[in-house]
């Protein structure tokens, strides 16, 4: 907790800023006991800053700090109706914001190569915030962006929801979902 308290304490070259760039984007991929399916929130473009301390020692556990707000409206199913029911399962009128708080990672990327950190994140859906840890993967480009990709198993029952279900539970979802968001962020510091 101290850690977190002093941050704002330590000198700018330890702390790295990103922006988030046009065309970051977040799928949920599930499967029904008929076939699959993925929801997609496509250009995510609001101007989030995420930011992390530089590890000190190797192997310290780095904070980071930022948020993304993902409006539960925006998401696309590529089926009106299967998109009408996946936002009545989250409850999009009552709970309109999907929130993601980046919490830390294990270590800090090189981003000369692409490299698998894992890191954790407080997820506030429906009401119900969730810890969870993610797996990335953090890669740089020539113009000295950075992509990040991350991906996590979650369950509708992790947030006290029902899969949605239709012709009387004919055709269910299943329980578990696939989430994979790319972010595509430009250093400001």
């Amino acid at each position: 907790m101290l850690l977190f308290v002093t941050s704002g304490f330590y000198h700018p070259e330890n702390k790295a800023v990103w922006v988030v760039m046009q065309g970051s984007s977040l799928s949920v991929n599930g499967t029904t006991n008929i076939n699959s399916f993925q929801c997609d929130i496509n250009n995510y473009n609001l101007p989030d800053t995420l930011s992390l301390l530089k590890g000190i020692t190797k192997g310290q556990i780095l904070p980071m700090n930022g948020k993304l707000n993902l409006e539960i409206e925006a998401f696309d199913c590529h089926n009106r109706m299967m998109t009408a029911d996946l936002r009545k399962t989250l409850k999009a009128k009552l709970y309109p914001i999907l929130a993601v708080k980046f919490v830390s990672i294990n270590s800090y990327p090189d981003f000369k190569n692409p490299t698998k950190i894992t890191g954790v994140v407080d997820i506030s859906l429906s009401g119900v915030n969730k810890r969870f840890e993610i797996n990335y993967l953090f890669t740089g480009d020539e113009k000295q962006d950075v992509h990040l990709k991350g991906n996590q198993k979650i369950h509708f029952s992790d947030f006290n929801l029902t899969p949605p279900s239709k012709l009387g539970g004919v055709i269910k979802a299943n329980d578990e979902l696939l989430v994979e968001f790319r972010l595509n962020l430009k250093p400001i510091s």
